[in-house]
């Protein structure tokens, strides 16, 4: 298995991947969804550092990706979001989905990545470093639905720094129906 940054001709097998993985366990219009928001991050041209998406390779197909987007606080913290994150179906269970986001984590530590944040189940999450967290720490940027979900991981210290501000996230993310 081989985990590198996505290549721009990748574009449509990791929007395919999204959609048959998020339909897979979640039902056809979520992988619809989810295979929009993918489009979307793919298809905007980003400030360069401000967007980062891995893969997960077995032999010449992508079995795996996770997108990692900038989000902007009036402070200029520098503070990444991780979301979403696919491994094909019948790769489930490998060890895959962690070791994308472990990868990308280091690559967010050596580029002094203060914290990357992430909203989804802690379970999962927390086998990689994630915690909870609560908006008085670092707030979303749009409301969550689930803020039990709202969770984070420092990179550069052994604590997070409360932020202050509201930030911005990509304009992927910037829909209510994804929070």
């Amino acid at each position: 298995m081989n985990y590198l940054l996505a290549l721009p001709e990748q574009t449509e097998e990791i929007i395919t991947l999204f959609k048959n993985t998020f339909s897979d366990a979640e039902g056809k219009e979520e992988g619809g969804v989810i295979a929009t928001l993918v489009s979307d991050f793919l298809s905007v041209p980003s400030i360069e550092d401000d967007l980062h998406v891995f893969v997960a390779m077995d032999n010449a197909r992508i079995v795996g990706s996770i997108i990692l987007s900038r989000m902007h606080f009036p402070n200029g913290e520098n503070v990444f979001l991780l979301s979403p994150v696919a491994v094909a179906t019948d790769y489930h269970g490998q060890g895959i989905g962690q070791t994308l986001i472990n990868v990308g984590l280091e690559t967010l530590k050596a580029k002094g990545v203060a914290v990357v944040v992430t909203y989804g189940d802690i379970n999962f999450y927390s086998k990689v470093g994630f915690a909870p967290i609560n908006e008085s720490l670092i707030q979303a940027p749009l409301t969550l639905s689930y803020p039990e979900g709202w969770i984070a991981q420092p990179l550069q210290s052994d604590v997070i720094k409360p932020m202050n501000g509201k930030p911005r996230c990509s304009s992927a993310l910037n829909n209510p129906n994804y929070w």
